[in-house]
């Protein structure tokens, strides 16, 4: 990637570990003679490359590739991009953002590493070097991440040793998955922030997080707020019961009792608790009354 003078990190311990760090440079074309050498730096005519269409990024920011194709103007592209060779073309294992910024420049030619990598070299490669482009949207990273963990088999932890992050970050990035499609591209467009749709995850019902996600776009709310709505949707209070229903529970209950008393020979009184629990009294006044009470009651 092209920088000017004030630039910030490369490539990263990611990418770094699966290519060599030495490279030779050397003047010639890939059009000549003698093949170039596997890791050498050599200039491609820009039309022989293509971008990989299986590269899980989709967007790139019009703005941001403008700044860096003025940038490359200047001081043309310092970091090369990698390429594989497809025999009727080069490939771009990393390095789209750089090709497309150059072509904007009206750059010819661009500088490449020629590498012979494998199906999973070139995929691991790819993704890891898009994961370290610091204008990767929230939801192509995770993406990312996910196909790191799913295609390779990678656990969270090597997955973070590989791009230079925490595992934390990692965990907290794979969560934005849940996330429903209408809220992903929401956070794609930059309509809410991370920080809004981490808050937003807790919410299972699809259209309750897509109007909740519209309303703090809608009201420009806070992250702080944003969570505080969320906590209050799950706050439901109990139905109050109305006149009608207790007075309908009493008159069930007290034909009940009346029942009850006919049969054994004493009051009978069945309190509710209000929930469809209760309990019955039975009353006696000598010990023949418990007595004739139980034999009833245990023969049915």
């Amino acid at each position: 990637m092209a920088v000017p003078k004030n630039a910030k990190r490369g490539l990263g311990k990611g990418l770094d570990s699966i290519i060599p760090a030495k490279v030779v440079t050397t003047a010639k074309k890939p059009e000549a003679v003698t093949p170039p050498v596997d890791g050498q730096v050599v200039k491609l005519n820009i039309t022989k490359i293509e971008p990989n269409r299986s590269q899980p990024r989709k967007t790139f920011d019009e703005d941001t590739l403008i700044e860096l194709a003025d940038s490359i103007k200047q001081f043309g592209i310092i970091n090369p991009l990698i390429v594989t060779d497809k025999k009727d073309h080069y490939e771009i294992v990393g390095g789209e953002r750089r090709w497309r910024a150059a072509k904007k420049a009206g750059l010819k030619e661009v500088p490449v590493i020629i590498k012979d990598l494998t199906e999973q070299e070139i995929a691991e490669i790819g993704l890891i070097d898009n994961i370290q482009r610091e204008d990767i949207n929230p939801i192509e990273e995770a993406l990312a991440y996910k196909k790191l963990i799913d295609d390779f088999g990678y656990t969270q932890d090597v997955v973070a040793d590989k791009v230079s992050k925490s595992r934390v970050t990692i965990t907290n990035s794979l969560r934005l998955l849940k996330l429903c499609d209408h809220v992903r591209q929401m956070v794609i467009e930059g309509k809410i922030s991370t920080g809004h749709a981490r808050a937003l995850i807790s919410i299972e019902n699809e259209e309750e997080q897509i109007t909740l996600a519209q309303k703090v776009f809608d009201e420009k709310l806070s992250v702080r707020e944003t969570e505080k709505l969320v906590k209050n949707l799950g706050k439901t209070s109990k139905p109050k019961k109305t006149v009608a229903n207790k007075a309908s529970l009493d008159a069930v209950y007290s034909s009940l009792s009346e029942k009850c008393k006919q049969a054994i020979g004493t009051k009978v009184e069945i309190i509710s608790k209000g929930d469809g629990t209760g309990k019955i009294e039975i009353e006696f006044y000598s010990n023949d009354d418990l007595e004739k009470i139980t034999d009833r009651l245990c023969k049915g």
